[in-house]
């Protein structure tokens, strides 16, 4: 707290964190951000296109929101998971 005057002003301490929201509900905190459209695997690592295979678990990031309270802001990153037809668009073509 800093008196300036009359007035007093509060120095908040905000914390930023980021986190994955999967389609079942569940949520999990990572330490990078990601981008909409952006594959990654279950812990939300970025995967690199072609994918070796289409037998993985993969999700699509397809909408990035934030939430603020108090002191955090939270920035949610909303997955999608892909099937297996979807997947092959991906691979590699042997």
């Amino acid at each position: 707290m800093k008196k300036i005057g009359k007035q007093y002003i509060f120095k908040c301490m905000i914390t930023y964190s980021r986190r994955l929201l999967y389609p079942e509900g569940d949520f999990q905190e990572i330490n990078h951000r990601l981008k909409v459209n952006q594959l990654v695997d279950l812990n939300g690592i970025p995967l690199k296109i072609p994918l070796p295979t289409a037998k993985m678990i993969v999700y699509r990031v397809f909408r990035i929101s934030t939430e603020l309270t108090r002191n955090e802001e939270f920035t949610n990153y909303h997955l999608e998971q892909l099937n297996r037809n979807e997947l092959e668009e991906y691979t590699i073509i042997i």
